[in-house]
C-alpha cells in the first residue's frame, strides 16, 4: 500500500501539522480523526487496513489529518471564544492547506470527506459549509451541536454562544438555511449517516436526519445493533460507506 507521511509548518496555525496520506489513485477522502485524535490512529486500529484490497486497487486514496481539539473545542483553559477562533483556524488550515494537497494528486477535485465521533462533526461541519468542495459526506457516531449536553457530554461552550458558535452548530445552522446557492449544493451532495441505537448520540443522529428530510436532503441514515462507538465498529463501516 502507497504510504506517503507530510509535515509543514501551517501558517494559518502557527504550529507544525502532519498527516498521512493512503493509496495511489481514486476518490480522495478527507478523514478527520475521533475526539482528541491523530493523524495515525487510523492505521494503528485497523481502519486503514479494512480498506486495503480498494486502496491498492487505485479505487481510494484517504487523507488522514490531524486534530488539534485539545486546543479548541477541548480546551478547558480558554475562553469560549477562544475555543471557537481556534477552531476557525484549523477549519482554514484544511481550507488553505490541506486541500491543496489533495488536489495535487487529484486534479479534478473528486473529494469525499469522513469522519468518526468528533470527526464525524469536523467531516459534517465543513462539508455543509464548503458543499461546493465535496461530493460525499459520511459520519459515523458522530454529534452535530456541541451546545447541547448530552449524558456526560457536556456543553463544549459552557452555555457561552455567539454567531461564530452558531455558524459552526450544524444542527443550529441548518435549521435555518434558506434556499439558495449553499443549500442547492448540499442538496447535490451523497450523505451517509451511521450511528449505533445504544449510542449517547442517537437522538442527535435522528433529530438531524429529520432536520435534513424537511430540507429536502437527500440522505441515508443507518443505525447499527448496540453502542458501535468503537474502531471495531468503526472497521466494519468504512468497508460499507467508504
Amino acid at each position: 500500500m502507497d504510504r506517503e507521511y507530510h509535515r509543514w509548518y501551517s501558517t494559518r496555525l502557527g504550529r507544525d501539522m502532519e498527516l498521512l496520506r493512503f493509496g495511489h489513485a481514486g476518490r480522495a477522502v478527507l478523514f478527520f480523526p475521533p475526539r482528541m485524535g491523530r493523524f495515525y490512529d487510523y492505521e494503528n486500529w485497523g481502519i486503514i487496513g479494512a480498506l486495503a484490497y480498494r486502496i491498492n486497487n487505485g479505487e481510494l486514496q484517504l487523507f488522514c489529518v490531524d486534530s488539534i481539539d485539545e486546543e479548541s473545542l477541548y480546551s478547558e483553559w480558554a475562553h469560549p471564544i477562544d475555543r471557537i477562533n481556534r477552531h476557525l483556524q484549523y477549519e482554514q488550515y484544511i481550507i488553505a492547506e490541506v486541500l491543496p494537497l489533495m488536489r495535487t494528486k487529484k486534479p479534478d477535485e473528486d473529494f469525499e470527506v469522513a469522519g468518526c465521533s468528533l470527526g464525524a462533526y469536523h467531516a459534517a461541519n465543513i462539508a455543509l459549509k464548503y458543499p461546493n468542495f465535496f461530493k460525499k459526506l459520511i459520519c459515523m457516531s458522530g454529534r452535530f451541536d456541541l451546545t447541547r449536553p448530552i449524558n456526560n457530554f457536556r456543553d463544549l461552550f459552557e452555555g457561552f454562544h455567539n454567531t461564530d458558535i452558531y455558524l459552526n452548530m450544524p444542527r443550529q445552522y441548518l435549521a435555518n438555511m434558506q434556499a439558495g446557492w449553499l443549500l442547492d449544493n448540499i442538496r447535490q451532495m451523497e450523505i451517509l449517516i451511521a450511528i449505533g441505537e445504544a449510542d449517547p448520540f442517537k437522538n442527535d443522529n435522528d433529530q438531524l436526519s429529520e432536520l435534513l428530510g424537511w430540507m429536502g436532503v437527500n440522505h441515508q441514515l443507518y443505525t447499527w445493533n448496540g453502542y458501535a462507538h468503537n474502531p471495531n465498529s468503526w472497521r466494519k463501516m468504512v468497508a460499507l460507506y467508504l
